[in-house]
């Protein structure tokens, strides 16, 4: 997978104005196309429970490959977050409950800013990420590797990718992970009003 491709995380717990979850993953889905994004595949819709355990409702997750033509990995940030504002998204409390997030996890083997800097947000102690944010852009995400949220719907879609740092497929990453949080994981259907990008992943990264 090369850098004009990218990897991203859509996810959301809250129902919005006159749609489910689901639909609003959908919607945001079509928001990216206007944003000037191709949809290169998109991963089965799944049902997780909310992270930390007992801070909301469940979410629904999914991740998608995009065609980025030639933006940065700022840009393709800053249009994720065109399109969470759009929805609604209000970025106040840190893993609060939400209608949309949008994630940029990872740009073919892109690490940025640095590889030191990348190391220590994954090396990052639970209690501090639970109040620390980095203030530039980290990739590949640094708790990428660490949630079956993300995994398993990218398994779907990019199974292959290989995180730069790490030296680990997705595949690898997803067989390391508790096979209780994996459990808790469950594919659910496309919104039932027909309106789904859904589309079964495209195995080749």
């Amino acid at each position: 997978m090369d850098r004009t491709t990218a990897l991203i995380a859509l996810g959301g717990n809250l129902p919005g104005p006159g749609r489910t979850v689901a639909q609003t993953l959908v919607a945001a889905l079509a928001a990216l196309v206007r944003e000037g994004f191709g949809i290169v595949a998109v991963s089965r819709f799944h049902r997780s429970p909310a992270y930390p355990a007992g801070s909301g409702p469940d979410y629904v997750n999914a991740c998608a490959r995009l065609q980025t033509a030639d933006l940065t990995p700022a840009e393709v940030l800053a249009a994720l977050h065109r399109v969470e504002v759009a929805f609604g998204r209000n970025r106040s409390t840190r893993w609060a409950a939400r209608g949309l997030d949008l994630d940029l996890l990872a740009m073919g083997d892109t690490i940025a800013p640095d590889a030191a800097t990348l190391a220590q947000w994954i090396a990052l102690p639970p209690t501090d990420q639970a109040r620390l944010a980095p203030e530039t852009l980290i990739l590949p995400h640094p708790r990428l590797a660490e949630r079956a949220f993300v995994l398993i719907p990218l398994f779907e879609i990019a199974p292959r990718w290989r995180h730069p740092m790490l030296g680990q497929s997705v595949a690898e990453m997803l067989a390391a992970l508790p096979a209780a949080e994996k459990a808790a994981l469950s594919p659910i259907c496309a919104p039932a009003n027909g309106d789904s990008m859904l589309v079964k992943g495209n195995t080749s990264a």
